[in-house]
């Protein structure tokens, strides 16, 4: 007879690290989950699904169980990730210094839904990861020049998961939006192939992949300056209901 354990822990999110005002950013809060799944290891891709958003500064229960970890509140389910096998798109490469040009056509620096989130918010340096995609000309591409932060390591000096998955997620958004224009994320799918280092200098880019009534499908990777790809993912976001 075979046993399966259940490891449980209580997770409480900084206020730093909010997307949406009163809740967590997508991509951290898949990421952090997401470790609790894989840990470390970087072997397969991990699928995410917000189920609902996740509050700030609240205890929360993170349980990594079998090949599922997930984030409630009470009985209420937030967030739950699973280890998948699939391949998907992952766009081409931008050179670091066209992909830092591409950012003064961030259309969220003319109206921005969420100007606090962690990822792409207008905070300073230091304190988000001030990643503000703009689209590349003659391309179908949004891209970044990212140049990750000292202030967002580990005790051990490292950069946690997380960080990465936060940068992959709200460009995906971007890819679709005008000035002021939202969505949630509703899913994001990442595989990561390195890691990445405080400091260090790196293109962030995305596409649209379609679009299905309010879902919204994205695409965005993650390289170092000499075009290695460092991780890859694709994602779903909801669109608010329009009123009856």
């Amino acid at each position: 007879m075979t046993t399966t354990s259940e490891l449980q822990t209580v997770l409480t999110v900084p206020a730093r690290f909010r997307g949406p005002e009163g809740s967590a950013n997508g991509g951290w809060i898949a990421g952090t989950v997401s470790e609790a799944l894989h840990g470390a290891r970087h072997d397969s891709a991990v699928e995410v699904t917000l189920h609902a958003p996740t509050p700030l500064d609240t205890e929360l229960s993170l349980c990594h169980l079998a090949n599922t970890a997930t984030l409630t509140h009470g009985d209420k389910l937030l967030v739950e990730a699973i280890t998948v096998a699939e391949e998907f798109g992952v766009p081409d490469f931008v050179p670091f210094n066209e992909a830092a040009k591409a950012e003064g056509g961030f259309v969220g620096l003319v109206g921005h839904a969420f100007p606090g989130c962690f990822a792409c918010g207008l905070r300073g340096p230091g304190d988000g990861l001030r990643i503000f995609p703009g689209p590349v000309p003659g391309t179908d591409l949004i891209a970044a020049g990212w140049r990750v932060p000292m202030t967002i390591t580990d005790a051990d000096g490292s950069v946690p998961d997380a960080i990465l998955w936060a940068a992959l997620d709200c460009p995906t958004g971007w890819a679709h939006f005008g000035p002021g224009e939202f969505a949630l994320l509703g899913r994001l799918t990442v595989r990561i192939h390195r890691r990445i280092y405080p400091g260090g200098t790196y293109s962030v880019v995305a596409r649209a992949a379609g679009r299905e009534g309010r879902k919204l499908f994205g695409e965005s990777a993650v390289y170092e300056t000499d075009g290695t790809l460092v991780a890859a993912a694709k994602a779903t976001w909801i669109t608010p209901a329009r009123p009856a």
